[in-house]
């Protein structure tokens, strides 16, 4: 036995050890540290290197330039605006695509191969679902074209051997037999970054956007159609409400059985509900552990078991095997409980007091009695991808300006945006929210509309968020607070949002943050979908990009989205090109490296948001938005200090009255003059 000086010696030394130990752990995780970095230099090395491949190894694809890798979190962002895009809208409903038949063309077994093999190994491809990979298969035709041909202009708006891929006249690469190229115009119209020749004769293989969005809509329409209906079949289930059936219908897994395999065995405990889609199964039961199974009855396609584990009484009392060849769709009682419940009303109430309602109707009548030529033009304060807005005020009162958005009808009318700007005019005249921008009135004239909104004096948060580089976790919460007000208004009137970023987001001379925009808005309704492809390219959401169709979930990617960009300072998904970009958010949030300024219950929440299942994102769930408010990150949040707008900003701009522009970059004069109304080819009653 030792004595006490003896015993402190020891703990002397053992103190000393452990110092020493801390010292390697410092050191080795600087080393770790720096190795991260040079492996990011690395990366971005080799995506400069993959813009330009060359030889058979390339990827072959036009739209693409780079590696599938989210460029390093410590790289600095390119501080440039995004301007959103958007698809044409198909001249059919989604309903109807389902009635349409397509065109197949026949081929060898060898170029059938050849196509599959192909689509299969392209990063966009590769994403599908396999029958609608046969399906392409089947619709594509053949294109023969001569040496020397070109295939695809650099520059021209797409519809659409040996070839080679060249930029601005400089080579990129040179594709061979089994190589996809185009794939960004099918999705929506876009302009060819890269010019395609024919160094020899060639056979294309080639789909047009119009087929390939038929299959990939269609699909998705037919399956979830389907589902609902076995869903509306079963009596548990069909008294839940249409959009709660809907979130089930899109959360329920194919599972496959081959013959005589055991679904359930009885007495093992289970937490699975199964409808079967195609086959049929057997029911047994053995009463006691002497006797034979006894059979009780057979079931078919549309009929259910295992129900009574969606409660919690998860002890099977009976097997169910597979006759032959067996299909189910699987839900189980978490993902079930998540669902159940519909949408809360997430505090938006107080949105419509009568004291508002009163305010509002004044403002209604004030604003019916002005006209365009009442208003006086300072300064542009923003450009847009469809618009130009100005700050203006009424000729007769300096004391109080406006937002003036100017969108020219030819514009539109090319794009064939008249959809979005009726959608955009009627939500917003709707929309009577602390935290979305007003709408006060619409005029038109013979080449422009006009929007007049409530001027917000603060600035973007763009343009703070460019300024400061990032955020820290108090003004991102603030933020994102603000725009969960705002989409929760939204959402709990089946309206989704679909361009949330930066740029979209004001601030009023307060501080506060106000959602502007709403362009690509669109109600949809509780349990619907719709299928435009449209929004910014950082921030869609997978379905939106395999047109899976998508609801107001979709916003909740895209706040994820946001809380990432405001807290690092550039989005998770980013690369040189739209179609690099939707290649790497398919890989998912996951495979995302989260720099250490995001803590690790922001990182929580994020990765919550950006689940690639829509059902199982935060804010999409039985509580709606309230888990996320609920969720650690947020513990603490003044939310009715928010509301109530007396909790303090992060940021008080400075704004000298009515007429100050300062905190707005500069913009030059609009001297383009738009063709007159008639030649607009759209008569709109705005």
């Amino acid at each position: 036995m030792g004595t006490l000086r003896d015993l402190q010696f020891a703990l002397q030394l053992k103190i000393e050890e452990l110092r020493q130990r801390d010292a390697l752990i410092d050191e080795l995780e600087l080393e770790l540290d720096t190795k991260d970095d040079l492996i990011r230099q690395l990366q971005t090395e080799l995506d400069r290197h993959r813009n330009a491949p060359q030889g058979a190894g390339s990827t072959g694809t036009m739209e693409k330039a780079g590696p599938q890798v989210s460029p390093p979190a410590t790289d600095e962002p390119q501080w440039n605006k995004r301007q959103a895009i958007s698809a044409e809208p198909s001249v059919m409903e989604p309903g109807q695509l389902t009635h349409i038949t397509l065109t197949s063309y026949s081929k060898s077994q060898e170029s059938r191969e050849l196509i599959y093999r192909a689509l299969l190994e392209n990063d966009f491809m590769k994403h599908l679902e396999h029958e609608q990979i046969l399906t392409m298969v089947d619709c594509m035709h053949p294109t023969r074209l001569a040496q020397g041909c070109c295939i695809v202009q650099e520059g021209e708006l797409g519809s659409l051997g040996k070839v080679e891929v060249s930029n601005r006249g400089k080579q990129l690469c040179t594709m061979h037999p089994g190589k996809v190229f185009g794939e960004l115009a099918v999705l929506y119209n876009c302009t060819r970054p890269a010019t395609v020749t024919a160094l020899t004769d060639v056979t294309l293989w080639a789909i047009d956007r119009q087929c390939f969005q038929t299959i990939m809509v269609r699909a998705g329409v037919i399956k979830h159609s389907q589902y609902m209906e076995f869903l509306r079949s079963i009596p548990s289930i069909q008294s839940l409400p249409e959009d709660i059936l809907s979130k089930v219908a899109d959360v329920l897994e194919e599972t496959h059985y081959s013959d005589c395999d055991y679904i359930i065995r009885q007495g093992a405990t289970g937490d699975t509900f199964f409808i079967i889609s195609e086959g049929q199964v057997k029911v047994t039961q053995q009463k006691s552990s002497n006797e034979e199974p006894e059979f009780l009855t057979t079931l078919s396609k549309g009929d259910w078991f295992g129900e009574q584990a969606l409660k919690g009484e998860d002890v099977r009392t009976a097997s169910v095997t597979a006759v032959g060849r067996v299909t189910c769709l699987v839900v189980d009682r978490e993902s079930f409980m998540h669902l159940i419940g519909g949408l809360d009303d997430v505090n938006t109430n107080q949105h419509e007091s009568e004291d508002l309602n009163a305010k509002s109707a004044a403002e209604a009548a004030f604003f019916s009695s002005v006209s365009l030529t009442d208003f006086h033009v300072i300064c542009t304060l923003g450009l847009g991808a469809f618009s130009r807005v100005e700050l203006v005020h009424l000729k007769n009162d300096t004391s109080r300006s406006f937002a003036l958005k100017v969108l020219k009808k030819r514009h539109i009318v090319d794009t064939r945006q008249q959809g979005h700007i009726l959608s955009e005019r009627r939500i917003m005249m709707e929309a009577h929210s602390p935290f979305m921008v007003r709408l006060y009135r619409t005029f038109r004239d013979s080449k422009c509309l006009y929007l007049l909104l409530e001027a917000c004096l603060g600035g973007e948060l763009w343009t703070l968020l460019r300024d400061r580089g990032s955020f820290d976790d108090g003004a991102t919460r603030f933020y994102t607070g603000c725009v969960i007000e705002a989409l929760a208004f939204l959402h709990d009137r089946g309206i989704v949002y679909r361009d949330l970023k930066p740029e979209n987001i004001m601030l009023d001379h307060r501080g506060y943050a106000k959602l502007v925009d709403f362009g690509f808005a669109k109600k949809v309704g509780l349990g619907q979908k719709t299928w435009t492809f449209c929004g910014t390219p950082e921030y869609l959401a997978p379905e939106i990009i395999l047109n899976k169709g998508h609801d107001i979930s979709a916003d909740c990617w895209s706040l994820g989205i946001l809380i990432y960009e405001l807290l690092n300072g550039s989005p998770p998904f980013s690369a040189p090109d739209p179609m690099n970009t939707y290649n790497i958010i398919l890989r998912g949030i996951d495979m995302v490296e989260f720099p250490k300024k995001i803590s690790k219950s922001a990182a929580n929440l994020i990765k919550r948001l950006c689940r690639d299942s829509p059902s199982d994102r935060l804010g999409n769930q039985r509580k709606g938005f309230k888990d996320i408010q609920k969720h650690k990150w947020f513990e603490g949040f003044n939310w009715e200090g928010l509301r109530q707008a007396t909790l303090a900003p992060p940021f008080t701009p400075t704004v000298n009255g009515p007429l100050d522009t300062s905190n707005f970059d500069c913009f030059p004069d609009d001297s383009e003059d738009p063709p007159p109304d008639e030649e607009s080819g759209w008569d709109l009653d705005f």
